[in-house]
């Protein structure tokens, strides 16, 4: 009889107890990076999927990447997984498509930075990194607001034998913004990781619908803003997952780090 009291007791304390385990955990999960592959791997070919937009969304709303095949620039805002496709048409990613390389975060702001209107995308550089404690951190940025002019880029799915990074940006479209309003999702990597990504700032746009209910998009190439709020902040822990097989471990290492730079950047 005391053992089935003691059990009686000891069944909600063992839920509360799973309870605040998940609430802990879920809490660990602000602003921890978690990071598909590495920009090495990409820029050497390997370009099959590895993880799906399911799993990303378990880790992040806010980020960056592309799709399998290099089909595309991927943007994450709000949770949201976007592709803009080689014609600069943007849609919502199917949870079952799978990304080569992605960066996803939980987005909890550490700090804002004031970022004054008409400042070029040099100057939106240097007011970030000003804000910046310590160089030698991973950062996560978003940028909301009105943009008076975007320069961005996608490109366009490759074939197998797929070939390196360079190669397949050279072929990028471009596609020039005027007068959009949205989002900046970006990552600032420190120098010291070149290999595993690309040093210094990355960026990723995605607009609000247009009056015609389009939206509009892709990789960050230049820009002039209007009046943005910036946000940071700083990532202190990453996860890596390196896809299994497949293209990732037959891509050829390295014998120096190309530090994710190609043309176009």
């Amino acid at each position: 009889m005391n053992i089935e009291k003691s059990m009686r007791h000891a069944v909600p304390a063992a839920f509360l107890a799973l309870t605040l385990c998940f609430l802990a955990g879920c809490a660990t999960q602000k602003n921890v990076l978690f990071q598909v592959a590495t920009i090495d791997s990409l820029a050497a070919g390997a370009m099959d999927g590895g993880v799906d937009i399911r799993e990303l969304a378990r880790h992040g709303d806010t980020g960056l990447g592309t799709v399998d095949g290099l089909d595309g620039e991927m943007v994450v805002v709000d949770g949201v997984f976007y592709r803009v496709g080689y014609d600069g048409a943007v849609s919502v990613i199917d949870p079952a498509t799978r990304s080569p390389f992605a960066m996803v975060v939980f987005f909890r702001p550490d700090r804002e930075v004031a970022i004054p209107a008409g400042a070029d995308l040099a100057r939106v550089v240097e007011a970030l990194d000003a804000a910046l404690p310590t160089k030698n951190l991973f950062y996560a940025v978003r940028l909301t607001g009105t943009f008076d002019h975007l320069t961005v880029r996608s490109v366009p799915a490759q074939r197998r034998p797929y070939p390196p990074l360079a190669k397949a940006v050279a072929e990028q479209s471009v596609f020039e913004l005027q007068g959009v309003v949205g989002t900046v999702a970006g990552f600032r990597c420190p120098a010291n990781v070149g290999g595993l990504n690309v040093p210094g700032w990355h960026f990723h746009f995605m607009s609000e619908k247009d009056a015609s209910g389009r939206r509009s998009g892709g990789h960050v190439l230049a820009a002039r803003v209007g009046e943005v709020a910036a946000r940071v902040a700083d990532l202190r822990r990453v996860e890596l997952v390196l896809p299994a097989g497949g293209d990732f471990d037959a891509a050829p290492e390295a014998a120096k780090s190309t530090g994710g730079r190609v043309a176009g950047e």
